[in-house]
């Protein structure tokens, strides 16, 4: 179960002196709730700049083409305030958002084959079956300055079949890990995971993770996996939130990223 005792701010540079790895937070609940009204309460955009304030290295958010959260239109004025690392998710094999991503120049896209309809992701991509379109598409975005990351399953072939498409970073799908670890099996849950990290470290890849990552399974996660550069956490980031309030749960997240 949650800490729920504030754990005390800790000034920037004693946080330095630990290797951390970076937090993005996925904003995207914050947009339901505001769409759920119609009108702009809570202001994602004074959340974002407040996050970021708290403690968070990035903002992610994931436009879906329903605009059910975040909507194409925040994007632009998103990008004028993030002071931190701008993280856009989507699928490229939606026009509209690759437009999205070009036109705003974010400091990292990624890459989730995603369905339209799907309420969250749930799969990594095929990277054999997909290398032709993965690779015309990630040169697309390289070329254009922004850092790609492309959404896999915990699988080495995978992660090969990543390298030769020449993404810049993976992002590792972590749901099957949350589940194990939250039945008790979290050695036989993290272990995949670490030969997936091993495999990209291997081949210069980049690692990001993110899914169902909590304040009960972040901590062990990160330990173990090496080289692990950041982690995007959304939906239980912003539960907790609502109990432990905002500012806290950002630092008590962060604090879950000290090795």
């Amino acid at each position: 179960m949650h800490h729920l005792a504030r754990l005390f701010l800790l000034p920037d540079f004693f946080l330095d002196l630990y290797n951390m790895t970076k937090l993005s937070v996925n904003i995207n609940k914050l947009a339901t709730l505001r769409n759920a009204r119609g009108h702009n309460n809570p202001d994602i955009f004074k959340a974002a700049a407040d996050i970021e304030r708290f403690g968070a290295d990035g903002i992610t958010v994931h436009p879906r083409p329903d605009e059910r959260h975040i909507r194409y239109s925040d994007i632009a004025e998103l990008k004028k305030i993030i002071t931190t690392e701008f993280n856009i998710e989507g699928n490229p094999k939606e026009e509209k958002f690759v437009e999205l991503v070009l036109s705003n120049k974010p400091d990292q896209v990624t890459l989730v084959p995603d369905s339209p309809g799907q309420i969250t992701s749930n799969h990594g991509w095929d990277t054999y079956k997909e290398e032709n379109f993965l690779r015309s598409i990630i040169k697309v975005f390289k070329d254009a300055g922004i850092r790609v990351s492309i959404f896999v399953d915990p699988d080495p072939v995978m992660i090969e079949g990543a390298a030769i498409c020449g993404t810049d970073r993976i992002e590792l799908y972590t749901e099957n890990y949350a589940k194990m670890y939250a039945n008790g099996a979290r050695d036989n849950a993290i272990a995949p995971y670490i030969n997936a990290a091993n495999k990209a470290n291997e081949l210069s890849l980049g690692i990001n993770a993110g899914h169902d990552l909590d304040l009960n399974n972040l901590a062990y996660f990160s330990k173990h996996i090496p080289g692990l550069l950041e982690v995007s956490i959304g939906h239980a980031l912003i539960c907790d939130a609502i109990y432990l309030g905002l500012e806290n749960t950002v630092q008590m997240y962060k604090r879950q990223l000290i090795i």
